[in-house]
């Protein structure tokens, strides 16, 4: 299940800031539910025949930062909480590599300064915490977690549509331990790296932005949760709670990034779910843009 190029983290580069794409692995989730509406013979010609259980596999692409000597991590995949029922019956995939492939650019839990969610889904923030002694606690014992305070309400008091999605050990330590910062609004989490409300998916759901030199990127947590969501705006995936503002978030943030030509960071498009959003006739079409070359 797991492709072989996600072992090694793809860089890139902002102005001044570097980035880099590490994979946690895949997870496989129902293709309907990421289609929502749109009929499967509409679908499958664009994203492919799903599995006999009419699953797609879903990259878990998690951003890292460095600017100006903080380390930031954006979403933290799915993690290795999870029991065996849990990883065959509900979440089937090969994940939980984030750590081991952080190693490969020399970031230790110990280093890293910030961790952000961009919503409390479990395949965003699974590596927040770990069993550490049968306890999960902060993987990343000296970073600060930032978490829109919208959303973290709504992940500790979830209804019956929700509860699903939310695993209170992933979140709920974090408060706990004294590690998490409840977000309202943009706020500025290291030079030249934003966070900013792109609701829809989620009503407090953020998107980050990283700035620098004249240029800018787009990390843009779950506006698409395929790569095909970048460029149509009206495919909007059955998790979204409030679809019509994810169709009218994804017009103004993804219609700006186009036409600033913004490095795109996706979580859930093929690894590394970078790209540059482009016209192709009177439609947007999502490019991957290559990573740099690894010079050491």
């Amino acid at each position: 299940m797991n492709r072989p190029d996600q072992e090694q983290p793809a860089r890139y580069r902002i102005g001044a800031i570097e980035l880099a794409v590490v994979s946690d692995g895949t997870v496989y989730q129902d293709a309907g539910a990421i289609m929502g509406v749109v009929p499967r013979t509409v679908w499958e010609p664009v994203i492919g025949t799903p599995t006999e259980k009419n699953l797609t596999a879903v990259p878990l692409n998690v951003l890292v930062v460095r600017s100006s000597g903080r380390t930031v991590i954006v979403d933290t995949g799915v993690g290795n909480k999870l029991d065996e029922r849990q990883r065959t019956v509900f979440f089937p995939g090969d994940y939980g590599h984030l750590l081991r492939r952080l190693k490969r650019i020399g970031v230790q839990p110990e280093d890293v300064d910030a961790v952000v969610n961009t919503h409390l889904h479990f395949d965003h923030c699974g590596w927040n915490t770990a069993n550490l002694h049968g306890v999960p606690l902060p993987t990343f014992p000296r970073a600060t977690y930032y978490i829109a305070r919208g959303e973290y309400q709504a992940a500790t008091h979830p209804n019956e549509r929700t509860r699903p999605t939310y695993i209170p050990e992933n979140f709920v330590p974090l408060e706990e331990s004294g590690r998490l910062a409840l977000v309202e609004g943009e706020q500025e989490i290291a030079p030249g790296v934003r966070v900013f409300p792109t609701p829809g998916h989620t009503e407090d759901h953020q998107s980050v932005a990283v700035r620098s030199g004249g240029e800018w990127a787009l990390y843009t947590g779950d506006l698409a949760q395929h790569a095909v969501q970048l460029e149509r705006d009206a495919w909007i995936a059955a998790f979204d709670v409030l679809p019509l503002v994810s169709l009218q978030t994804k017009k103004d943030v993804l219609g700006r990034a186009l036409r600033e030509r913004a490095l795109v960071f996706s979580p859930h498009a093929v690894f590394p779910g970078a790209g540059y959003l482009e016209l192709d006739g009177s439609r947007r079409k999502f490019v991957p843009a290559p990573p740099l070359h690894d010079e050491g």
